[in-house]
């Protein structure tokens, strides 16, 4: 693909975005422009994915993020050279002066998706764990009276039941406040001698009546009383002087947050929660038809802008106040449809990249209910499979939401695996029968009306690799690299397992994700640094037979501005597989709320005969996980 002229290309991104006027902050990370816009919809969102050089657009987080690769910079460059006044000309991925506050709806999504994202995947598994026990007692596969029941049944339950010790801790990384602090907190409220104290009962504390209610597996009450602890921790820090304040503060924000939890925001929160709970409730009872269509049909929309978590608590609370889930219902049809459309794409399609990707991702999606990569990678490029995918959600999910469809169990994602959470649905064959009719719609009209060749496909929606990302020749005598290593040890994870769409889409090019398991990062072959952001989260590295690479550390973590990073090398360096890159306090990574995964991606995919991750659980650093065929 030829080279993009990135100095011609600004000006034109920079009218698409809405001119200078429509740009309040401008800053980049590793492979993204990231502009803060007065009014997104200025911005021609379709046009801009058309230019030579732009991989896709993503808008989250209150920012218009246009995804470009690893030549991220030299765009950088040339649109700030345009806004002089906006960035500080260093590439730390800061928002820059001036940059307006998030709206609070982008607060809200910000603030659940940090507080349940570390939790969700546990949240998921053990869900579906006890959805298998409950199908098992009732196929009378296994005793409800026995022992061995007895245990299970407390290890798949025992994660939700004590859900407010576990948000405890990822509010206080949100909210800075005391982990340990915190937890002894959230201990309170499910203390079996407070968990017995709601028998209907007066109680009282200090003469104040103590209204009691139940606490195991909520949401809200230990968040909000996280909230408050930080500030009453703050408060101390700065009273009580340093040979007193390791104990005293966290002894103070106990003895204030417990019984102010509670008395007052304990009781409070519940009943606002058990309100919204109740009023979806309604909603489902009364106007299913409704409640399945809006659901069912924009649900992967949703998904999309990251407004699902603003439904997890409402979700995790309806199973709190009520038992089980009504907004689950529709979900299943509107994930399987999406991955139904999917899979027509690989069958219907002649371009084998087109197929290479729609497979696995479509397979994730049966299977493991993650859409992102088939809705990145396939289905929203082309339209109308989405469209269909959509058509087949708000059908099934309509069918679905009439048979009451339900789950007991929070995180569940729905998938293929997952269909045992939906037995306590009371006319679970209906509900059943909608799944299969979404599906459905979305397989055949996609295969029928929703694939045309990729070389009939517009500018910028071709497939196999990012727009302008092909390697460069480079020197063909080189030694040839036919693999990577893995950079750190830790935990390898598929590609579309990231919790990145841009990355788990393979938008940007081939490879895997590992969760670290020590702080010191290496280059995974040989060759010379070709970018290296000053925030030390993301590195690129091209080798001398023209392999671009790309080692990104962690999930946004741009935003920390470098903090935690020690960046070992610096752009023109050489260095050899396994010399090292950067060092990272994971530690400080964790608490700031950030997802430590490394991703390494070959960002050249496209001029490669074939890239081949090799994944299987814990690696070693140094280990073989990308193969490389010519």
């Amino acid at each position: 693909m030829a080279k993009v002229d990135y100095a011609a290309m600004a000006p034109d991104l920079l009218e698409r975005i809405g001119g200078e006027a429509n740009v309040t902050a401008l800053s980049h990370c590793a492979t993204r422009m990231r502009f803060v816009l007065k009014d997104e919809s200025k911005a021609d969102t379709t046009a801009i994915k058309t230019m030579s050089g732009v991989v896709t657009v993503v808008q989250a987080g209150g920012q218009y993020q246009v995804v470009i690769g690893t030549d991220v910079p030299l765009l950088f460059a040339q649109v700030q050279a345009l806004l002089p006044g906006l960035g500080s000309g260093k590439n730390d991925g800061s928002e820059g002066g001036g940059a307006p506050s998030r709206n609070p709806l982008d607060a809200f999504i910000a603030l659940v998706s940090a507080i349940f994202a570390p939790v969700l995947w546990t949240l998921a598994g053990t869900g579906l764990f006890k959805a298998f026990l409950a199908m098992f007692a009732t196929l009378n596969w296994i005793d409800e009276a026995s022992d061995t029941y007895t245990v299970l049944y407390a290890a798949s339950d025992a994660f939700m039941n004590f859900l407010p010790l576990v948000l405890a801790v990822t509010a206080a990384r949100h909210f800075k406040a005391n982990q340990f602090t915190a937890m002894a907190i959230a201990g309170a409220l499910v203390y079996p001698s407070i968990v017995a104290m709601n028998d209907g009962g007066a109680h009282t504390f200090l003469g104040i009546p103590l209204v009691i209610m139940s606490y195991t597996s909520s949401v809200l009450p230990i968040i909000v009383a996280v909230w408050v602890q930080s500030y009453v921790e703050r408060v101390c820090d700065r009273v009580f002087p340093s040979a007193f304040r390791n104990f005293m503060t966290p002894w103070i924000s106990v003895l204030v947050m417990a019984p102010l939890t509670l008395l007052t925001i304990g009781p409070l929160t519940t009943t606002i929660a058990d309100g919204i709970a109740s009023g979806v409730q309604l909603l489902f009872i009364h106007v299913p038809l409704l409640g399945g269509i809006v659901i069912g049909g924009f649900w992967q929309v949703i998904v999309m802008f990251g407004l699902h978590w603003g439904l997890v608590p409402i979700m995790t609370q309806e199973i709190t106040t009520n038992g089980y889930s009504l907004i689950y219902g529709p979900i299943g049809a509107a994930v399987l449809a999406q991955a139904a459309a999917g899979l027509a794409v690989m069958i219907r399609t002649r371009d084998a990249k087109v197929r290479e990707l729609a497979g696995p991702a479509s397979l994730s999606g049966f299977l493991a209910g993650v859409t992102e990569p088939i809705i990145y990678g396939i289905n929203l490029p082309r339209k109308l499979p989405f469209y269909f995918g959509i058509l087949g959600g708000a059908v099934g999910g309509a069918i679905g939401a009439i048979a009451g469809g339900r789950v007991s169990q929070a995180g569940v994602f729905p998938s293929l695996i997952a269909i045992p959470a939906y037995l306590e649905t009371p006319h679970f064959i209906l509900w059943l029968i909608g799944v299969i009719v979404g599906v459905a719609i979305a397989f055949i009209l996609t295969f029928m009306f929703g694939v045309k060749d990729d070389a009939d496909a517009a500018p910028g929606e071709q497939t196999g690799g990012p727009a302008g990302s092909a390697a460069t020749t480079g020197s063909r005598a080189a030694e040839p690299t036919n693999a990577l290593v893995a950079p750190v040890g830790g935990s390898a994870v598929p590609l579309e397992r990231v919790k990145d769409p841009v990355f788990s889409s393979g938008a940007l090019g081939n490879g895997v994700g590992i969760v670290p398991a020590s702080g010191r990062l290496a280059a995974p072959a040989a060759g010379t640094v070709v970018t290296a952001m000053e925030t030390g989260h993301a590195f690129g590295i091209k080798t001398d037979d023209g392999v671009e690479i790309l080692i990104h550390v962690g999930i946004d973590t741009v935003n920390l501005k470098g903090a935690g990073f020690t960046p070992r090398v610096a752009v023109g360096d050489r260095v050899g597989a396994g010399d090292p890159l950067v060092d990272v306090d994971l530690e400080a990574v964790n608490a700031a709320g950030y997802d430590t995964t490394t991703i390494v991606v070959i960002t050249s995919t496209a001029s490669l005969g074939a890239v081949v991750p090799i994944v299987d659980g814990d690696v070693r650093a140094g280990e073989t996980i990308i193969e490389i065929d010519r």
